[in-house]
């Protein structure tokens, strides 16, 4: 499966606002997942009890998907640069990640975004007390498209369907999007609090 796949429209998820989720079937401790404005990665060291880790399965210049270029305001397959992580947990994959980042937001201190490799996203984000977020989409993701497969790679048996959120997250104006696919492995356990919602 290449890179220049993702771009098919056809093959998208079909992202929407959280408030039609219960007529797609996904349960309420999913949702809870889904839904949390909190910090993903705190929690996930939460739930973790520190196990956790960044692996990198790619990062590179690539073309958006339509659903992504239009989510960013960027034109029909625009280049970008594109960062895809798995969240490990004691070495479980809880989390398969995708954030794209337009060339206009990679100037000045913002750079960065392109050399994180295995740090967490988040640190960079909540640098910056300015950033701002949007509202969560989410999606149910199915084994025929690509986001789906890359997703479920490192897993023995991959599921009927998974769960996805996205948001674009803005740094002084600067858009980039991320887009957390949530795997069973995650379990969907029992909501941590935790007080640092600084971290994503």
């Amino acid at each position: 499966m290449t890179h220049s796949t993702l771009g098919k429209h056809h093959l998208e998820p079909q992202w929407q606002a959280h408030s039609s989720l219960a007529r797609h079937g996904a349960t309420p401790a999913l949702l809870d997942w889904l839904l949390d404005p909190g910090s993903l990665t705190a929690r996930l060291l939460a739930n973790c009890q520190g196990a956790f880790r960044v692996l990198l399965r790619y990062q590179g210049w690539q073309r958006a998907m339509l659903n992504e270029a239009q989510a960013l305001g960027m034109r029909p397959h625009e280049r970008c640069f594109v960062r895809e992580v798995h969240l490990l947990c004691e070495e479980r994959p809880w989390v398969f990640a995708r954030t794209v980042i337009p060339v206009r937001t990679l100037t000045g201190p913002r750079r960065q975004l392109a050399r994180l490799g295995g740090k967490p996203l988040g640190a960079f984000l909540f640098a910056d007390p300015r950033v701002q977020r949007s509202a969560i989409e989410v999606a149910a993701l199915e084994p025929a498209q690509p986001l789906f497969q890359r997703a479920v790679a490192p897993l023995a048996h991959a599921p009927a369907t998974i769960w996805g959120r996205r948001s674009a997250f803005y740094l002084s104006g600067h858009p980039l999007l991320v887009s957390e696919i949530f795997l069973p492995e995650i379990g969907y356990s029992k909501p941590i609090t935790t007080s640092d919602p600084q971290q994503t």
